[in-house]
């Protein structure tokens, strides 16, 4: 198809590319999922978890997760997991609170966080807390607010926010708030759409929204929007399909959704797909990935993309699937 390869404009017409292509993304992801030998595998067997948790979170909103081995995955997932507590990337990777919370979002859109002992896993995520209120990532001490995210959300999906502690995380947090109304990775880091995301979320789970000055934030995040429709993570930066994801999500959870334009940015997401082989890129014409993908299709459905799964914007999981983790709990045969 014809068009600016860089996505600095989006057509009216995108011909094959006008409807979100199912079939074609859920067999790219089933073929991704099952190519264990290509060099882009290996490559990215540090992060395989949390590849296979962006691949089946998009089958789910498509309604295909049927497509592939449940009972497998899971398996192999528990294999990933180490005696901290903790999951690693793949089996031979060692344990980070980023492939833990894969983890456990991959057992939860199967309905099997059963499988796993709570008191272990919240374990290895406070051994992970700081005096300041922060997280490392690991044993090796990296940290970010990505990683106040994964925690709060590992101990929420698993009720346990009691094992870890909530006011000091929020204090970091906080440390981490910008002039502009954002967040960066630390404190006095620049704002990012990314980190954004991970801050208003964690703070939501942990009940503190009020420290967000919301409408100062909505602003930062509805300045990302570019001429292409699609939005980007910092002033004087591309687009990219991710960046719909990062910052529609946060939108949402402040109830500012609507201070975007979400026609123009659903068509720049739908442009950026390949019609012949599936799977979506980070700007139109570009290599597809799973990543993307997925950002590419939860985006669509934040904003009620006819045909998908609701998504809940603070967890990144299928809204039936957190609906299903509130009620009371029950035994697997």
């Amino acid at each position: 198809m014809e068009g600016n390869p860089r996505g600095q404009t989006t057509p009216a017409d995108l011909g094959a590319r006008a409807t979100l292509l199912v079939e074609k993304h859920a067999a790219y992801i089933k073929k991704v999922a099952e190519t264990k030998d290509s060099l882009e595998a290996h490559l990215t067997e540090h992060l395989r978890l949390s590849g296979v948790y962006w691949g089946l979170t998009a089958l789910y909103l498509m309604g295909q997760l049927h497509i592939v081995d449940g009972a497998a995955i899971l398996d192999w997932v528990m294999k990933c997991q180490h005696a901290s507590g903790g999951f690693g990337g793949s089996e031979r990777n060692d344990p980070h609170i980023l492939y833990t919370l894969s983890a456990l979002q991959i057992l939860a859109l199967y309905d099997r966080l059963d499988l796993v002992n709570a008191d272990q896993v919240v374990l290895y995520i406070k051994g992970l807390q700081q005096s300041d209120g922060s997280f490392a990532g690991d044993a090796w001490g990296e940290i970010d607010t990505r990683f106040s995210y994964c925690a709060l959300s590992c101990c929420s999906l698993l009720n346990r926010l009691d094992a870890i502690d909530v006011p000091r995380a929020v204090d970091f947090l906080i440390a981490c708030r910008n002039f502009d109304g954002g967040f960066g990775c630390t404190p006095g880091n620049e704002s990012h759409a990314g980190q954004v995301f991970t801050c208003v979320a964690a703070l939501s789970i942990a009940d503190g929204l009020q420290h967000v000055d919301q409408d100062l934030l909505s602003w930062w995040l509805s300045e990302r929007q570019t001429p292409s429709g699609g939005l980007c993570g910092r002033p004087e930066k591309l687009q990219d399909v991710c960046y719909s994801w990062w910052c529609l999500s946060a939108l949402s959870i402040l109830g500012r959704l609507h201070w975007i334009d979400q026609a123009a940015l659903t068509q720049f997401i739908l442009f950026c797909q390949d019609e012949h082989d599936g799977g979506i890129s980070d700007r139109p014409e570009d290599m597809v990935d799973a990543f993307h993908t997925f950002f590419g299709v939860a985006a669509l459905s934040l904003m009620g993309y006819a045909g998908l799964e609701p998504i809940d914007p603070v967890y990144a999981l299928p809204v039936k699937v957190m609906q299903r983790i509130r009620q009371p709990k029950r035994q697997h045969s």
